[in-house]
């Protein structure tokens, strides 16, 4: 079946095959090649890292889609307990004095896909969201394991904190102001979250997360 051509004629700016000859194309997608790319080129509006992770996609699902996890793999969210609010947990987030992080796991066991969606000092605006999927690497990489991917996108609040009220007074600094390092801080927790996953998975240990039990 084939598309009514009609119906995108005036749609300015398609780059199509019908409007755009190969030759041109590539003139085009040359002149959007860039030799180097800035840290804000990369990372501005969108922080996306991803990697190869050696440990079978449905155990790194597992794993990801418990909130407990977090504690290890991330450098600074610790210590999750349910709140009163359904799905939410608090925990402590390090990154900043006597930081309370309010976290709730939305899992799609069918899309392999596990979203954060997250905020300091009050849980009933969880604006900061974390998107990540696992892929299963044979499929992509013809290979055994995963690849991981996650997104964060920068939502308007990180530019202001829209619940001050409710921020500890002591602290200076707003996660926002964060930003420019957070493409480098996701790498090192998603060579983490790799490290963790790969040694269990070669040592044919459960993969977790490991909790103390009262």
């Amino acid at each position: 079946m084939r598309i009514d051509e009609k119906q995108l004629a005036d749609i300015p700016g398609l780059v199509r095959g019908e409007q755009v000859d190969v030759g041109e194309v590539m003139v085009r997608a040359a002149e959007l090649t860039k030799p180097a790319y800035s840290y804000d080129d990369v990372y501005g509006e969108y922080c996306t890292v991803q990697g190869y992770v050696d440990c079978p996609p449905q155990a790194a699902f597992e794993y990801l889609s418990n909130i407990h996890s977090l504690s290890e793999w991330t450098y600074s969210t610790r210590d999750f307990e349910p709140t009163e609010l359904p799905g939410v947990y608090r925990g402590l987030d390090t990154l900043g004095i006597d930081t309370k992080i309010f976290m709730k796991v939305v899992a799609n066991a069918e899309a392999l896909t596990v979203d954060y969606h997250c905020a300091w000092d009050q849980g009933n605006d969880l604006w900061m969201v974390y998107l990540m999927r696992v892929v299963p690497a044979e499929l992509v990489l013809k290979r055994p394991g995963s690849v991981i991917t996650w997104t964060n996108c920068r939502h308007p609040y990180y530019n202001e904190n829209p619940y001050p009220e409710t921020a500890p007074a002591n602290r200076p600094q707003w996660v926002g102001d964060m930003w420019g390092i957070f493409g480098a801080g996701h790498t090192m927790e998603l060579n983490n979250l790799k490290a963790i996953l790969e040694h269990r998975h070669h040592n044919d240990l459960p993969v977790g997360p490991h909790l103390l039990r009262d």
